[in-house]
């Protein structure tokens, strides 16, 4: 099971029978008994930006058998953390992910790691130094002449479809203090998309509140008479679909994911990432175990 937000788990619930509209009340009762040890704490995952630093790591053993476990992982581990080239150093391409949920980011991160594809959770695309960390990966890998593509899974609302002006719009604004414009980006949003909602009956919820609680479909909201929102009402009505339904159906899910990342880096990339990195993984290896002999003789 992905570990996501209690939001998650309410749209697994659904499957056995809680109703869309109990969706808020399902969540408060999931951090009650969490609270309470009726669930498992970690039954939902830690948001990464509330994590402690500086904590300590007691190693409770003996000199003896510390100097033998470093000696050991030297000898057969050491050289499996020696990353001296990139997956994307023989690739046209340099490809970067967001999503709008953390559900989305645990499940697609076992998608994401065989290419060394960077995933963020964007909920809180406001903050600057998230936005800014995702522009100075694309200038690196632009100014060696690779093509930049943001990909991008969310939800599928107005806000969720008009995404891909928002996210240049937003980095746009950011060109200056990066030195790195979005101009020449390509941004693919892959989901959710109606037809992939209605094949795999996704939850629709009958609202179209926004995280900050105002209602697009309310005529005094300030944006509910902007296009991107009247385009939207006349073609799916107040109605969305959050992006945390996902979860109940995992492996399309994965595979929506897989198919976006497999329209831009070719399907053989990561084996033959994986036979490069292997080879130079070896002979760090074998400069190992040369310069521990080396030691034993001395």
């Amino acid at each position: 099971m992905v570990r996501g937000q209690a939001r998650g788990w309410c749209y697994i619930l659904e499957e056995h029978g809680l109703g869309k509209g109990e969706f808020d009340k399902a969540e408060r009762l999931i951090n009650s008994c969490r609270k309470n040890g009726l669930l498992p704490l970690d039954i939902c995952c830690e948001d990464d930006g509330r994590q402690a630093d500086h904590l300590e790591r007691v190693v409770d053993v003996t000199p003896a058998a510390f100097a033998q476990s470093s000696v050991d992982y030297l000898i057969g581990g050491a050289h499996k953390h020696y990353y001296p080239i990139s997956f994307w150093d023989g690739l046209d391409v340099y490809v970067q992910m967001t999503v709008e949920k953390i559900d989305l980011k645990s499940l697609f991160s076992a998608v994401c790691e065989p290419f060394r594809l960077p995933l963020q959770n964007i909920a809180g695309w406001n903050d600057i130094n998230s936005r800014v960390a995702i522009m100075r990966r694309f200038k690196h890998w632009e100014a060696r002449g690779k093509r930049c593509v943001l990909l991008h899974g969310g939800d599928h609302d107005p806000g969720g479809l008009h995404i891909s002006e928002f996210l240049r719009s937003n980095m746009a604004d950011l060109a200056k203090a990066v030195g790195w414009s979005p101009d020449k980006l390509i941004i693919d949003r892959f989901g959710l998309n109606y037809n992939f909602i209605q094949r795999h009956r996704l939850t629709w919820i009958d609202n179209l509140i926004t995280g900050s609680g105002g209602d697009l479909a309310d005529p005094d909201h300030a944006d509910h008479f902007k296009p991107y929102v009247q385009n939207y009402l006349r073609e799916f009505g107040a109605r969305k679909v959050e992006a945390n339904a996902l979860v109940v159906r995992p492996d399309a899910g994965r595979k929506l994911c897989l198919d976006a990342i497999l329209r831009y880096v070719p399907q053989n990339a990561v084996v033959k990432f994986k036979r490069k990195l292997s080879r130079l993984q070896q002979q760090a290896h074998r400069e190992i175990v040369q310069l521990m002999g080396n030691g034993d003789e001395e």
